[in-house]
């Protein structure tokens, strides 16, 4: 039944935040922002039509704040709710008590999110519909373990049954580690889910990592928009994204397309979502469905020249999805996070002093950040996303090259560099990818002269240096000075403590 959505509150934060406020306006709603007092001066309040405090910084007192969030809908008349990605988007209780004030959760119905957020009742409702599954058996009991690892050899993965994300998860490469790492497991995802239960699986040595983008209706059409390769993650977490899959035949894209489909039919799924899958050799296996918006969604917008925001919110005002164009090039994004590649990743925080964004043909970056913002270390360390478009894979890759070339952020750690060196290497451009692409690769990256001398560059004209506007550099290290005799309290990658 159609629905005439007038205004939407958006409940969370940062770059998903304003790319959801953008395309609600291009979509013709009016739309309120929510925001906790460390995100009082964010990107994201200013651009919304009306905004809201719904708590102090804390996460848990803020955008995961259920009462507050459908509180701030009703005080200000919003019909419908964007959950974003992360924080409460795959919470069915959210998306219940959303239904239960009568607003409109722009999201699959509460019940298909429960069961398709739990490893176990997804995987059920996958083997039900004829899609492949890895070995696997959910127990936390040792003997059971240990009958299992027996049956289908070492390694195995241990995974928390209730959650994602990596947390929980445990890869034990023989016996004797096994007992101590079901306890840690458990307790993990007791700690991050309130659910201790565990899911063992066989662990597959180098899978890719393929997920399909669906969108369903309330009329019971389901349609795909291609794959998207996530093979290249660092501790489970992705950080760069492409589409088409490279070396994918289009007989496994057809196969892997049929099941994701099946998944979403048998499940009843509506909106936007995504079926995820392992791909090894010439066989593929189900791995789970997240049932939201995915931070990686604008590689597909590219390819397919759509809006999956404007299409969540066309599905949730009653709409009909349609069969999408015929997909066009490749695209690839990465994930600008504040955190430093040198030190194990460390989270980084600070003010950001200088940003310089890249440009041109194909180039499209997707952020919050301003000059002045705040990167604190209450939320996530996701700073932005580079994407990059081209006729084929190579091209889209050399614009990807160049542009986190141009990309320059002073004062707060991040790894552009890192992603740089990843996507310009062979390794990468003749795509020989799995999930431990990282491990295999890139585990002891140290940052590069260039790197440091753009940096430099950067500062100085930060700083004022009317030589660093010409760009002339000292041609060694004895002809090189500090940047920072003229910064007083500040760093390259970060402020000085």
């Amino acid at each position: 039944m159609a629905r005439r959505l007038k205004k939407l509150l958006v409940a969370n934060r940062g770059e998903i935040a304003l790319r959801i406020i953008r395309s609600a306006r291009v979509f013709g709603l009016k739309t309120v922002a929510v925001y906790s007092a460390a995100d009082a001066t964010s990107a994201h309040v200013g651009a919304a039509d009306e905004a809201i405090l719904i708590g102090p910084a804390e996460a848990a007192k803020s955008y995961l704040n259920i009462a507050a969030i459908v509180a701030a809908a009703k005080q200000f008349g919003a019909d419908a709710i964007h959950p974003g990605y992360g924080f409460l988007s795959e919470r069915p209780e959210f998306a219940q008590a959303t239904a239960d004030a009568q607003i409109v959760f722009v999201g699959p119905r509460p019940e298909v999110m429960a069961a398709l957020g739990d490893k176990v009742a997804a995987r059920r409702i996958a083997v039900a519909a004829g899609v492949p599954v890895v070995p696997g058996i959910e127990t936390a009991e040792i003997s059971a373990a240990r009958e299992f690892a027996a049956l289908v050899g070492y390694p195995i993965l241990i995974k928390a049954a209730a959650g994602g994300g990596g947390r929980g998860m445990r890869v034990v490469a023989e016996a004797s580690q096994l007992e101590t790492a079901l306890e840690a497991a458990a307790r993990e995802a007791t700690a991050a889910f309130g659910d201790g239960r565990i899911f063992i699986e066989k662990y597959l040595a180098h899978p890719r990592h393929i997920e399909i983008q669906i969108l369903g209706d309330d009329h019971g059409n389901v349609v795909a928009l291609g794959e998207r390769d996530c093979s290249i993650q660092r501790r489970h977490q992705k950080i760069i994204e492409e589409s088409p899959a490279p070396g994918l035949s289009a007989e496994m894209r057809a196969k892997m397309i049929d099941a994701a489909l099946k998944l979403a039919r048998a499940a009843g799924y509506t909106n936007a979502g995504t079926a995820e899958f392992l791909v090894e050799s010439d066989n593929f296996y189900f791995l789970e469905v997240n049932a939201r918006l995915q931070v990686e969604h604008p590689v597909t917008e590219m390819r397919f020249g759509c809006d999956l925001v404007c299409e969540q919110l066309r599905i949730a005002s009653g709409g009909k999805v349609d069969e999408p164009a015929a997909p066009r090039g490749a695209a690839i994004e990465c994930r600008i996070n504040a955190e430093d590649p040198e030190h194990d990743f460390r989270p980084a925080t600070g003010t950001v002093l200088h940003l310089r964004v890249p440009g041109g043909p194909g180039v499209r970056f997707d952020s919050h950040l301003t000059s002045g913002a705040e990167v604190t270390p209450w939320y996530d360390g996701l700073l932005g996303k580079l994407i990059c478009y081209g006729a084929d894979r190579e091209e889209a890759r050399g614009r990807l090259v160049n542009a986190l070339g141009e990309f320059s952020l002073l004062g707060v750690t991040n790894n552009a560099a890192y992603l740089r060196d990843i996507i310009a290497s062979d390794q990468f451009r003749d795509a020989k990818l799995s999930t431990h692409f990282i491990d295999s690769f890139f585990s002891g990256w140290r940052i590069g002269g260039p790197e440091i001398d753009a940096a430099i560059v950067a500062a100085l004209i930060t700083a004022g240096d009317p030589q660093a506007e010409t760009g002339a550099l000292p041609q060694n290290n004895n002809q090189r000075r500090s940047p920072w005799d003229g910064l007083g309290n500040f760093e390259l990658w970060g402020s000085r403590k």
